[in-house]
């Protein structure tokens, strides 16, 4: 066999035996190329699904605490409570306050011919159209004034001191005819119904000087 065949009988041999292993080389690399590509593929799948399956989670002000509960707002609305009176300290004030609308209501009186006013024996009607009737009178066995009004209704009102709390001074209050069941002021009530006001001060002047009143006189 001469040189050159044996030479190209080689180069032929070799190329076979190298096919096999660039084969094996090039599916091996394919492989692990694959593989990269699955892991960051699995990765967001598993994130994917622990987010998923997360159900967040009420926490509180404080770092141990969940689900707070909504406190409580305090209350600011004081409770109304009718003033302790005696008899007479009743008739003073409630004769004063009424005396007063019975004053308002004349001087109204003066300038409407449609409006009338009568007061005796405690009760004070007042006829005040387009309203209506008014009628205002004292209930001693209840120390009330009770307050008949066509716009309002039936009302009962107690002697209150506003202001008169456990800090406060004795006798710093300031008193006034009260509903207590919706805190609505009977002086109020006719400003806004009559168009009036009455002025309450003098109320606790009036009833020291009716109580330094000797009763025998």
């Amino acid at each position: 066999m001469s040189a050159p065949t044996a030479s190209r009988l080689l180069r032929q041999a070799t190329r076979s035996a190298s096919r096999p292993i660039l084969r094996s080389r090039q599916a091996n690399a394919f492989h692990l190329q694959a593989c990269r590509t699955a892991v960051p593929v699995a990765r967001a799948a598993i994130s994917s699904r622990a987010f998923a399956s997360t159900t967040p989670r009420a926490t509180g002000l404080m770092p141990d605490t969940e689900n707070p509960s909504t406190p409580e707002r305090e209350s600011t609305t004081a409770e109304l409570m009718a003033a302790e009176i005696t008899d007479e300290e009743f008739h003073t004030l409630s004769d004063q306050f009424l005396e007063k609308v019975h004053e308002k209501a004349e001087q109204v009186q003066e300038g409407r011919e449609d409006v009338e006013v009568e007061y005796a024996a405690g009760v004070l009607n007042i006829v005040f159209p387009p309203n209506g009737t008014y009628v205002l009178n004292k209930q001693p066995p209840n120390k009330q004034i009770w307050l008949s009004s066509p716009l309002s209704g039936p009302k009962r009102f107690d002697w209150t001191m506003q202001g008169e709390g456990m800090n406060e001074k004795e006798g710093s209050g300031e008193g006034d005819w009260i509903y207590l069941r919706d805190g609505s002021s009977l002086s109020e009530l006719l400003r806004k119904e009559l168009g009036f006001s009455v002025d309450l001060s003098g109320h606790e002047e009036a009833m020291e000087e009716a109580l330094s009143k000797d009763p025998t006189e």
